[in-house]
């Protein structure tokens, strides 16, 4: 059962991973949840929830790109954020390593790392129906405090 993907995090050797004792993710039940979704919000609601979690991400990615030493790796078109934390001794991978495992100890938001283009990089994902504009604001700046190692 186990699913092997660069964005996901995996237990230490020897560890148990519980990512290998689950049904793999794109089968985890999520017919139900779409049928709520649909039934409660109607095609209107489902199309206004999609747009606003691309504009949120939009908004991490204009936020976080703003700021020196960081990078925005893809094109922003749906809900994903690739992002790359840039340090003057040039372990541009090392740094952003260490930002997303500071920034998932802070515990103000959860991003994963993953791999891109062979490059080590933070995958922001917004896909909640209740992440607004202040969570994103403030899940930036703890992401800047992560980056500057406060």
């Amino acid at each position: 059962m186990s699913v092997r993907a660069s964005y996901l995090i995996h237990g230490a050797d020897g560890e148990r991973d519980a990512l290998d004792y689950n049904p793999e993710l794109s089968r985890r039940a999520r017919g139900f949840p779409v049928y709520a979704a649909v039934r409660a919000l109607g095609r209107r609601g489902i199309a206004e929830l999609v747009e606003r979690c691309c504009a949120l991400a939009r908004r991490f990615a204009d936020r976080l790109a703003a700021h020196d030493g960081v990078e925005v790796l893809n094109d922003v078109v749906l809900n994903q954020v690739l992002v790359r934390f840039q340090t003057a001794d040039g372990d541009h991978d090392g740094h952003t390593r260490r930002v997303v495992r500071r920034v998932q100890r802070d515990g103000t938001c959860w991003m994963s790392g993953t791999t891109w283009h062979g490059q080590a990089a933070m995958r922001i994902s917004v896909t909640n129906w209740s992440t607004d504009e202040a969570d994103v604001d403030r899940s930036v700046a703890a992401i800047l405090r992560c980056a500057a190692g406060r």
